[in-house]
């Protein structure tokens, strides 16, 4: 059996997509902590919790998954019914 972890991303944030039906969540993964949904209102404070230095704009230190800073709509009250 391989037990062997695969490598760390470079990044100290990486900001993934949630797939269909995020529902206005996207999966960030934060070194040393691992992936969670975060909302989009809620990013700059989570990562602020675990990197109180991080640049949010330096593309050495985050890194976007697919279309860069583009977050899903949140969902409306119609899509709920």
């Amino acid at each position: 059996m391989d037990t062997e972890r695969p490598d760390e991303p470079r990044y100290r944030v990486v900001v993934g997509s949630f797939g269909d039906g995020d529902r206005g969540y996207r999966l960030v993964w934060l070194r040393g902590v691992g992936w969670e949904p975060v909302a989009e209102k809620d990013l700059e404070r989570r990562v602020r919790e675990v990197f109180p230095d991080i640049d949010l704009s330096d593309p050495e230190q985050v890194h976007w998954v697919g279309e860069d800073e583009a977050w899903p709509a949140a969902p409306r009250p119609e899509d709920e019914a």
